[in-house]
């Protein structure tokens, strides 16, 4: 009797025992599975946060709304008018006169650059508030642009999208270099930025994306010097450009061809008595992207109407 009293207290001691382990491993299971949720699912919600971003390269909006990756767009620079669904952003100003309070306000998780922002202090004042600039490097070729591309759609998790971009844009300039070739004639081209001011005319000159665009469509750019620069009238009159293109807001302005032709020293161009002038918009001709090779194409037919 006295033995299954021990034998008794023994498997009741065994059971509460039992008990107790068995509690203290489900409790260890539970923190474990909740570490785990909570470690995955921080993860998770991570890679799924989309993107906040500022954009002050027009070259580099055109490329994200060309990835499909535009709805991580909160604010872009003035300069950033392609495609005309930009039209709905928030602008922060223009890319080289930028204030801080405007980009701050939209709360961004970063700001994307490449290499013209400013003025300095507000890159400074950025990085005081926690909010990134990423820095991309200017394209000064289609090779540099492919690669801009792809390394955006890798950022965006979009590569397929970045290499279908990527491959048009070469396909369409495999036609450019073949159309090159057949040219016989070679215009002389005068590309025209603002228009008329301060009885001025802010020229594009011989170095440069734009002038690689007008050779590539079979023209001879008429400014000679590199880089953009403030000419005289009289100075238009001598080079006796065959074409001009003109920048979509001095065209405008000036009140679309009757006007720009009579403006000083066009008026005595031999574009303005063929009636060879013609608008262009700025982002098709100011830096490469996704639809350089097409504009290019049309650039070599619009010269040769």
């Amino acid at each position: 009797m006295r033995e299954a009293k021990i034998l008794l207290s023994a498997l009741s001691v065994y059971q509460r025992q039992m008990k107790n382990l068995t509690i203290t491993v489900i409790i260890i299971i539970s923190s474990l599975m909740l570490s785990s949720c909570g470690r995955f699912g921080n993860k998770q919600n991570e890679n799924s946060r989309e993107k906040r971003i500022v954009c002050v390269s027009k070259q580099l909006t055109e490329i994200i709304f060309a990835l499909g990756a535009e709805k991580n767009l909160v604010g872009i620079d003035l300069s950033s008018t392609y495609p005309p669904e930009t039209a709905k952003l928030p602008t922060v100003g223009y890319h080289r006169a930028l204030g801080v309070e405007g980009i701050i306000s939209l709360k961004p998780s970063a700001v994307y650059d490449n290499e013209g922002m400013g003025p300095e202090a507000v890159r400074e004042q950025l990085k005081k508030v926690g909010i990134p600039v990423m820095e991309y490097s200017p394209t000064p070729d289609i090779e540099s642009t492919v690669k801009l591309i792809k390394t955006l759609g890798k950022e965006f998790g979009v590569e397929s999208r970045a290499d279908s971009v990527c491959s048009k844009l070469e396909s369409d300039m495999q036609q450019v270099f073949a159309e090159q070739k057949a040219y016989t004639t070679h215009p002389k081209v005068l590309l025209i930025h603002f228009g008329l001011a301060m009885n001025m005319y802010f020229v594009v000159g011989n170095k440069g994306n734009a002038n690689d665009m007008i050779q590539w469509a079979g023209g001879i750019n008429g400014a000679d010097t590199s880089g953009f620069k403030m000419l005289s009238p009289e100075f238009i009159a001598k080079i006796q450009p065959d074409v001009i293109l003109a920048t979509d807001f001095g065209f405008d302005r000036a009140g679309g061809i009757e006007g720009f032709k009579q403006l000083p020293g066009i008026a005595l161009t031999p574009a303005a008595k063929n009636n060879k002038i013609f608008r262009v918009e700025e982002h098709d001709l100011i830096y490469f992207g996704p639809r350089t090779g097409e504009n290019i194409l049309k650039l070599g037919k619009l010269i040769r109407q």
